[in-house]
């Protein structure tokens, strides 16, 4: 790949793969996928999920509540989840076969207790910036692949803010999983596919 271009991998975690809190149906078969493709690419950047136990998010949270219930926040209505990634916990940990030494970086996100936080560019507030739009941009990076973990949710708001930052951002799908819930995954391509964002395969790199 040119210079120009970075990988970002997102959340590959074990909360998010087989055993997981929240696993992702199949999401460890993202792992050999990413790592492969990761040595096509002198920029990588990880991601991973990092919130405190008593995260908005989490349903567990919210006396009464049940995971996928959704309750509305002052960004916005927020899917509860169940209680994952929390901060220095195993789940939090990156998958073990993930194998990215060369990683410029790992960018950690939803650590703000009352604010969720998809997408590695903007938390949920769609206000509160991570930097990691800076961080591309000093390193002269115009085009942003995206892999990782779950289609759509956090790949799908990294992909669709990195096009708002003015990259150029493409999805890698079959080195993503998704969750799916209620019609989530087809309406984030309808969303990505307005906002420009691209779709390719891992064998098309």
């Amino acid at each position: 790949m040119q210079n120009n271009t970075a990988l970002l991998v997102v959340d590959v975690q074990n909360d998010f793969c087989r055993g997981g809190a929240l696993a992702v149906p199949e999401g460890e078969a993202v792992v050999p996928l990413v790592n492969r493709i990761a040595r096509k690419f002198a920029t990588v950047v990880l991601t991973q999920d990092w919130h405190p136990a008593d995260h908005t998010s989490f349903a567990a949270n919210h006396p009464g509540a049940k995971p996928f219930e959704t309750v509305p926040m002052p960004y916005g209505a927020q899917t509860l989840w169940p209680t994952h990634c929390v901060m220095a916990s195993p789940g939090a940990a990156l998958h073990p076969a993930l194998d990215i030494p060369h990683a410029a970086t790992i960018l950690r996100k939803g650590l703000q207790r009352h604010v969720d936080s998809y997408s590695a560019f903007l938390e949920a507030d769609r206000v509160t910036r991570t930097g990691l739009d800076g961080f591309f941009a000093a390193r002269g990076i115009t085009d942003i692949y995206v892999a990782g973990l779950a289609t759509d949710f956090c790949v799908a708001w990294s992909a669709e803010d990195a096009q708002k930052f003015g990259f150029r951002a493409t999805v890698i799908e079959d080195a993503c999983r998704a969750i799916d819930l209620n019609g989530s995954l087809e309406q984030a391509w309808q969303r990505l596919t307005a906002a420009g964002v691209r779709r390719t395969s891992s064998g098309d790199l």
